[in-house]
């Protein structure tokens, strides 16, 4: 076992290994950033997810946290896989994943890419346009495809919708061009956003897939997938919460799709699995006051770690997150309005756009995020020389023994 896994004694919990890490490297004056994975998590989304869609079969979208540990306890719950390019095919199959646990859910893949795809008969893929038909027919055509549709997705927090997805105007000549190239359209997909904010989204795209299979059938396609994607919260206590997201998409699979039309339906969750699986742990390095007009104080504080680290993705979210000052105060302490810079030289290195209110802190007090376990190792980067952020991992034994067990 690697030297980063830890497992967790009776009763202690990852927060307690956060703690205690953050001890550890305040008595050695080494106050270096770091995330602390509670494994476990996984084990227990992984179960609220089947129990609230118990028609839906998860495929993991590896692009959210492709952490080795993840993948691999992921792979042991029994879920099937998102990949979105070689490297994450590479990645699935080399646990073992067959080909047929796997979509390749990206609609724009280079050849190379497809290429690789069908040595490794991974068949079941996306497409939203003629120009990847071609590609399709010339360098897999044993492909199994999936029409991914156009959604209206603008009230999510991440939309994807002006990327990609097929109009209704083009539906039906997409599915007439597969037919004519000798492809095999087997179902659609559609994906409503990242952090979806109405679950009647689903609603709407559930039965516009609905009226494609009936395309789709019409030309000669054998239609028999559905993919409603992505979109699931993943955050405690996110807003709508997955339970009544659920109840809608049940009730749009039981209306359009119900269960004797045995109609096989996936989904591609990926914040939903992993957001609270991680925490992180910054330390503030400088610290800066400024007067405001009106005689305000504004702090800012500068952390190691930022933007081109493990926060990449905050600067897109509507609302700043107020992180766990880790000190004791002896009173309630006032708030000031503050700015959280990161370490590099770039202005715009801030881990989120707006303020967040704070007491006033010191350098060398740490601060603490959860649900950091969501597009933030796999978006860092080394720029201006900072590393991204170490990560331990911890497990119970339970799923220790899981995974020595796991073929």
């Amino acid at each position: 076992w690697p030297k980063g896994i830890i497992t967790l004694g009776p009763g202690e919990s990852a927060r307690q290994v956060v703690l205690k890490k953050i001890q550890e490297l305040s008595d050695l004056d080494h106050r270096d950033p770091f995330m602390v994975a509670d494994l476990g998590i996984l084990a227990s989304r992984h179960q609220v997810f089947c129990q609230a869609l118990p028609r839906v079969s998860p495929f993991y979208a590896v692009k959210c946290n492709n952490s080795p540990w993840v993948l691999r306890v992921v792979a042991a719950l029994g879920t099937s896989f998102d990949c979105a390019s070689q490297v994450e095919l590479k990645q699935v199959l080399s646990l073992g994943v067959a080909p047929s646990c796997i979509i390749y859910a990206n609609p724009c893949k280079p050849v190379s890419y497809l290429q690789y795809a069908a040595r490794h008969r991974v068949q079941l893929q996306t497409f939203d346009s003629e120009e990847e038909l071609t590609k399709v027919a010339q360098h897999h055509p044993k492909a199994r495809l999936v029409l991914r549709l156009w959604t209206n997705d603008r009230e999510s927090t991440f939309p994807l919708s002006a990327k990609f997805g097929a109009s209704l105007e083009v539906r039906e000549h997409l599915l007439k061009s597969a037919r004519d190239l000798g492809l095999a359209v087997v179902g659609t997909s559609f994906h409503v956003g990242s952090s979806c904010q109405n679950p009647q989204k689903f609603t709407q795209a559930i039965a516009n897939c609905r009226r494609v299979f009936e395309m789709g059938r019409g030309v000669g396609h054998d239609m028999s997938l559905l993919d409603i994607g992505g979109g699931f919260p993943g955050e405690e206590g996110s807003k709508p919460e997955f339970e009544k997201m659920a109840r809608v998409i049940n009730a749009a699979l039981a209306q359009h799709f119900p269960e004797e039309t045995g109609v096989e339906v996936i989904a591609e969750p990926g914040r939903f699995y992993v957001a609270s699986v991680c925490t992180a742990a910054v330390n503030i390095i400088a610290k800066k006051a400024v007067l405001e007009p009106g005689g305000y104080r504004k702090l800012l504080y500068y952390i190691n770690e930022g933007h081109y680290g493990t926060f990449r993705v905050f600067l897109r979210e509507p609302v700043p997150r107020t992180p766990i000052v880790v000190k004791e105060f002896c009173s309630e302490q006032p708030t000031f309005p503050c700015i959280l810079y990161g370490p590099t030289c770039d202005a715009g290195d801030k881990l989120f756009m707006d303020e967040v209110q704070l007491p006033e802190l010191d350098v060398g007090d740490w601060l603490i995020f959860p649900s950091m376990g969501a597009y933030t190792s796999v978006m860092s980067s080394t720029f201006n020389g900072f590393l991204p952020a170490s990560i331990h991992y911890t497990m119970e034994p339970a799923l220790r023994s899981l995974l020595e067990t796991a073929p």
